[in-house]
């Protein structure tokens, strides 16, 4: 089947369901210049003094608080980055009635930038911060304007709320992205290489026959995929929608 074929059929995937679900991965947000982790250019290709891996897990927070938010105010805060076609496509097919949730492993706020209102982030968001004593929530730009770590009033440390290396996911996201994707007619993977656990494994809930996968390189679904599309998310999409 051609590249022309391939988006052709997907064109009358979607105008012929009301109930799609996305689920997205790096690859979705670097079209808007945040630097993914796994590409030969992304941060585990980077030299740091110890591994991204490790500077973003929970023991490393705790042990080198300093540490991890030296890196994390670096290379995880891409605050200038706009949506992109991918995320513009997506908002449009919510107006629409056709998208019903995206399931996303991205932690920037891209989706709800460009419109989308029902987005499940398994990882979190660095645009959400609280403070672990009290519980008070605080905005990104408290943690860009913070020195060393960021405190609250009551004296207690702010954490982004993002979900790190050892941590697990939030129950209640984790059991919306479920069913969404159990009750979807049509079921979108795009951006993700599918090697992130227990994320990628949560498509394994999908019951239909119209899944669909859109990547740049291969993924370990493509084999169960109904179709396979091989390029630019948003490129793809923006033709589609």
């Amino acid at each position: 089947m051609t590249d022309v074929e391939k988006i052709t059929q997907l064109k009358e995937m979607i105008a012929n369901s009301s109930n799609i679900v996305f689920f997205g991965g790096a690859g979705v947000s670097t079209e808007s210049g945040i630097p993914d982790f796994r590409s030969v250019d992304g941060l585990y290709h980077q030299k740091y003094a110890y591994p991204p891996e490790t500077i973003l897990s929970h023991t490393f927070y705790r042990r080198k608080t300093k540490e991890f938010y030296d890196f994390y105010r670096e290379k995880m805060l891409c605050l200038d980055a706009q949506p992109n076609a991918a995320h513009l496509a997506l908002a449009k097919l919510e107006a629409e009635g056709k998208l019903k949730a995206i399931v996303t492993q991205n932690i920037d706020g891209l989706h709800q930038a460009a419109g989308n209102k029902l987005v499940y982030e398994l990882h979190g968001s660095v645009l959400r911060n609280y403070c672990e004593d009290c519980g008070r929530f605080y905005d990104v730009k408290h943690i860009v304007e913070s020195e060393d770590v960021p405190k609250c009033e009551c004296g207690g440390c702010v954490k982004p709320d993002v979900v790190l290396y050892e941590e697990g996911l939030d129950n209640a996201t984790l059991q919306g992205a479920v069913s969404a994707i159990a009750e979807a007619d049509v079921l979108i993977i795009g951006g993700t290489s599918l090697a992130v656990y227990p994320a990628a494994g949560l498509i394994d809930y999908y019951r239909g026959n119209k899944l669909v996968l859109i990547n740049k390189t291969p993924t370990p679904k493509d084999s169960i995929a109904n179709l396979v599309i091989s390029g630019s998310i948003g490129e793809i999409l923006s033709q589609c929608c």
